[in-house]
Order: C-alpha cells, then sequence, then structure tokens
C-alpha cells in the first residue's frame, strides 16, 4: 500500500488528498481519501489500450503508485489517471456537482 502526504488543489479549493492506493485483482485499485472516503475503483475498460498496455508488461498494474509532487495515482513511465473522476465515482457524485456545489471543504 502506497502512502502520500500531497494536498491536491482545484481552482482555490482543496481537493481530499490520496492517502493510500492498493492494486488489487483485475485491474482494480482499493483508494483511500482524506476525507474518509474509500473503495475499490475498477479501470480494466483501459487495461490493453494506447499507453495503459503497459500494465500488463512487467506486473506494471501492481507497481501503482502516489506521484510525490502531484499527489495522483500513477504506475512507472509517469502514467497517471484522473484522480478527481475517481473520487467522484467512488463517492457517487458527479464530477461538475463536486465542483460546482459545497461537497468540498478544507481537509
Amino acid at each position: 500500500m502506497i502512502k502520500s502526504s500531497k494536498n491536491i488543489y482545484l481552482c482555490n479549493m482543496q481537493f481530499p488528498k490520496i492517502i493510500s492506493v492498493k492494486a488489487i485483482a483485475n485491474y482494480k485499485l482499493h483508494i483511500q481519501f482524506s476525507d474518509k472516503v474509500e473503495g475499490d475503483y475498477d479501470i480494466g475498460n483501459l487495461a490493453g489500450k494506447g499507453v495503459f498496455k503497459t500494465w500488463d508488461k512487467d506486473n506494471n498494474f501492481s507497481k501503482v503508485s502516489i506521484n510525490p509532487d502531484s499527489g495522483a495515482i500513477t504506475w512507472p513511465g509517469e502514467l497517471d489517471i484522473d484522480t478527481v473522476k475517481i473520487y467522484c465515482d467512488i463517492k457517487g457524485i458527479e464530477v461538475d456537482d463536486f465542483l460546482m456545489k459545497e461537497y468540498h471543504a478544507s481537509y
């Protein structure tokens, strides 16, 4: 399990930081955010496509980590995915709703 202390900022609001990410079976990740939101996220729809073909080489999918500079979910080769979309999907809200409404607070 990878842990991070980096914060992500969107405009003037602070986005909940990823505190841990772990690869689990079949292109799924278990992710924990600083606001106690956590869950499993299936990204199997990306596997084998474009730059994501690298996940199938040298067990790269299991090498998921948190980028120390940006706080994003990343893999070797600076391959990363949209953290905001993942957070909103796990929380069960639309990205636009999160960005426009008061779903966010200071973390």
